[in-house]
């Protein structure tokens, strides 16, 4: 064999190894991302018009949210929040509409409170699918429902379940009965 035929043949099999790891390294990423975001990696793809778009918005995310600095409540804060939310509640039976925006309001204090940085709606709702991939679409939803003005109670009930999720993963807990916090 000649010696161009042997490189040749070396710089397609290096081509070849190449590929194969890039090939590899996006699959890979593709199933870290999915784990990760769950059905928000699903939202992204249909918002952003294919995987590789959605990919990288996911990751700039994910870097993004690296650098802030994201709290534990403390006890005295978790108490606090959780009895406005009861109160949120109490009032939906008399005041359904306004018992949702003191939901949003509380949700965003919490928030606020925790470290998220408190930018426009959907950059919230971006930054909250890093650490709550799984209930920011119920966020989305709850906020929508608010803004719509012209809800059902039906709607509103589903706002508040809604935001009750975001809120309960918020506080970096589930309750039980007796209102306590399950560690």
């Amino acid at each position: 064999m000649s010696t161009s035929i042997v490189i040749l043949i070396v710089v397609v099999v290096v081509l070849l190894i190449l590929g194969a790891a890039w090939l590899i390294a996006r699959r890979q990423r593709e199933k870290t991302l999915r784990q990760r975001f769950g059905p928000e990696y699903t939202s992204a793809v249909r918002h952003y018009g294919s995987e590789a778009r959605a990919q990288d918005a996911l990751a700039a995310r994910t870097r993004r949210m690296e650098k802030i600095r994201i709290t534990p409540l403390t006890r005295d804060e978790y108490d606090r929040f959780l009895g406005r939310w009861e109160n949120v509640q109490r009032g939906f039976v008399d005041d359904p509409t306004g018992s949702i925006q003191q939901a949003d309001t509380l949700v965003n204090e919490v928030m606020s409170v925790r470290g998220y940085p408190m930018t426009d709606f959907e950059h919230r709702a971006e930054d909250i699918s890093v650490d709550h991939p799984h209930v920011v679409q119920n966020y989305r939803a709850a906020h929508s429902i608010a803004e719509a003005g012209d809800a059902s109670t039906e709607d509103l009930r589903q706002a508040l379940v809604h935001y009750r999720a975001l809120f309960d993963d918020l506080l970096e807990g589930h309750l039980t009965h007796e209102g306590s916090r399950r560690i």
